[in-house]
């Protein structure tokens, strides 16, 4: 059988088998460009409209343990901002945000989050008041 020079030169290198691969390589590269384009495009049908301004309130409930609590309260704004860090793996921080300065108050609306005690709160918790 006859062969062209440059085919028999190919066969000699060693590249007959080598040569259709990256021919391969770009069809795959080119049919994987025009699916994700299509499946990218494509359009879809909602019937319901989707509410990004309105604020839910998720109620949550895990045991945690509680390492240390840190309450900040600001006089001025008449708030406390409190981070509560805890020894889980998944939970390692949660902050809150009171509208109260007072420590008893303080102390009654963070074990009323947590469902702790207050005498579990006291023994953890550290405040520091900025003017």
């Amino acid at each position: 059988m006859f062969r062209p020079p440059w085919l028999q030169f190919l066969i000699n290198l060693g590249l007959e088998f080598w040569l259709p691969i990256p021919l391969i390589g770009l069809f795959f590269w080119l049919s994987t460009g025009l699916l994700t384009h299509q499946v990218l495009s494509y359009t879809y049908d909602t019937n319901t409209q989707i509410h990004a301004d309105s604020k839910h309130q998720i109620q949550f409930s895990v045991s945690v343990a509680v390492m240390s609590i840190e309450a900040v309260i600001q006089r001025q704004e008449k708030l406390t901002e409190v981070k509560v860090y805890t020894a889980d793996s998944f939970l390692k921080q949660m902050e809150f945000e009171f509208p109260v300065t007072e420590f008893a108050q303080i102390d009654a609306a963070i074990a009323q989050n947590l469902r702790l005690p207050v005498t579990a709160i006291k023994q953890v918790i550290r405040y520091r008041i900025e003017n």
